[in-house]
């Protein structure tokens, strides 16, 4: 054979060599949102619901929406939409009422075998008012963020968000940010999710909830879900 096929085969055999060995690109993260419109209560965003309490379905100005009563209603899911996420922005669609407790866990996602998570909550306040405070944790880091001068009429409907960026956590209400901290949040594993109150049956809340989503992405104030301009819940 002649040199010159020996020096391309041996070429090739490098390059192949070379694309075998090399690093697989990391996958891209999902882009388009997770949507859960709580409009029934058996399933969520396809998956099976357990109901503790009595919720109940709703009919409101903006569609179906689950009510809860402050002390013994709450819905399980046996999924974490946050799995996997390097940035994210959780999203709600909801009405806290006025004479709820004054602490109250709203969402709550957790990995399994873990305390890293995810947090919404809602401090009900003097004068009918809330605020929102927002947590998240992976060991050993962890930021709550709250704002009890940034006040919101109860029995409304309003939209909340928590937005991770990959360093900074930043949390809105009605597309307006309020609050935000610098934080090491890597992205946690498979778990769970409870709405309504926190996974150990602490901190109820009062009110109603029509949607959640959940975004792969840091979504800025423009994109975020909109305060609709129908307030009054029923």
């Amino acid at each position: 054979m002649p040199f010159t096929s020996h020096v391309c085969s041996a070429a090739l055999a490098v390059a192949l060599a070379g694309a075998t060995l090399a690093p697989a690109a990391a996958p891209a993260q999902r882009a388009e949102p997770i949507v859960w419109t709580l409009d029934n209560l058996a399933r969520i965003g396809g998956h099976p619901v357990r109901v503790v309490g009595a919720p109940r379905l709703v009919k409101t100005d903006v569609g179906t929406a689950v009510e809860f009563n402050g002390t013994t209603d709450g819905l399980f899911l046996e999924v974490n939409p946050l799995a996997g996420f390097l940035r994210f922005t959780i999203e709600a669609l909801f009405a806290p009422a006025a004479d709820g407790p004054e602490e109250q866990r709203f969402l709550h996602l957790q990995e399994t075998g873990s305390e890293s998570r995810a947090m919404m909550e809602t401090r009900i306040l003097p004068g009918r008012t809330w605020c929102l405070d927002t947590f998240l944790r992976h060991d050993p880091a962890s930021l709550t963020l709250i704002d009890q001068t940034a006040t919101h009429p109860t029995d409304r409907w309003h939209t909340a968000a928590l937005v991770y960026d990959g360093t900074v956590m930043a949390q809105y209400v009605d597309r307006v940010r309020e609050a935000e901290g610098p934080l090491s949040f890597a992205p946690i594993g498979a778990g769970r999710t409870s709405i309504g109150v926190r996974q150990n049956l602490a901190y109820w809340f009062k009110g109603t909830i029509r949607l959640l989503r959940f975004t792969p992405d840091a979504l800025p104030a423009s994109r975020l879900l909109a305060p609709p301009r129908l307030t009054r819940t029923p």
